[in-house]
């Protein structure tokens, strides 16, 4: 992305660098207000955190974390600046009209397209399932999770796009889900990236921004928790004791 460097008119302005291809004026239908309570402060308001609060007023874009635009294409209008994370945004506009907000992958410019799927091409902004695991065979427990797969955008930029069911080992990804149908969770700050290092049945092992290494399930057991309810705080100290 080219860099934009200003000349030095003031004390303020020396080695001034902006990216000169980034944007400030969200989509109207995908920004929101939001009420940035707190302020360092607890509910007496006692400073409990110094040198918070302040600042100019943000509004907050909707990001599509999930990116279950299934199989149908989508096109990278702008790329943005959004003041409530450190990395770039993109408008993608998609062939059945829908508009949505992404994270910038690396090395996307305008006019790049997208897709997300199970067999869709391994190429830089594609989104698809750690394993190879369809929809028909894996279980659905609720009936707002149709899609039982964890999907995330890929990052590597290879010369021949071969077209396969899931990701090869060694993959850079970013943006990936842990809880099904929850969206990205891991790796989505600037310059984050994580890399699949190993594929076994139904989960899969990642090698984390922070050098953790952490195995990322299709499923997870106890799926009628939230079905559940104790009735008080004493019924629960029971339960554990």
């Amino acid at each position: 992305m080219a860099i934009h460097l200003y000349k030095t008119f003031t004390p303020s302005t020396r080695n001034g660098a902006v990216d000169s291809q980034v944007k400030s004026n969200p989509q109207n239908n995908l920004i929101y207000g939001q009420h940035r309570c707190g302020k360092g402060r607890k509910a007496r308001g006692i400073i409990t955190a110094r040198h918070r609060g302040g600042g100019h007023k943000r509004l907050y874009r909707k990001i599509d974390f999930r990116q279950n635009e299934n199989d149908i294409y989508g096109r990278i209008v702008t790329i943005e600046y959004d003041p409530n994370r450190n990395a770039y945004i993109c408008l993608i506009h998609y062939g059945d009209g829908e508009k949505r907000y992404i994270l910038h992958p690396k090395g996307a410019i305008i006019g790049d397209t997208i897709v997300s799927g199970t067999k869709v091409p391994i190429k830089m902004g594609n989104a698809l399932p750690l394993s190879a695991i369809s929809s028909s065979t894996s279980r659905k427990p609720y009936a707002l999770e149709e899609a039982c797969t964890v999907w995330e955008g890929v990052l590597i930029d290879q010369k021949d796009e071969s077209t396969s069911t899931d990701i090869p080992l060694g993959t850079a990804i970013h943006n990936i889900e842990i809880t099904l149908g929850k969206g990205g969770q891991l790796a989505r700050a600037a310059g984050a990236v994580a890399k699949l290092i190993a594929k076994e049945g139904k989960s899969a092992a990642l090698k984390l921004p922070f050098r953790e290494m952490m195995m990322v399930f299709d499923e997870r057991g106890d799926d009628e928790r939230r079905e559940r309810d104790n009735g008080g705080v004493m019924v629960e100290r029971k339960r554990k004791s």
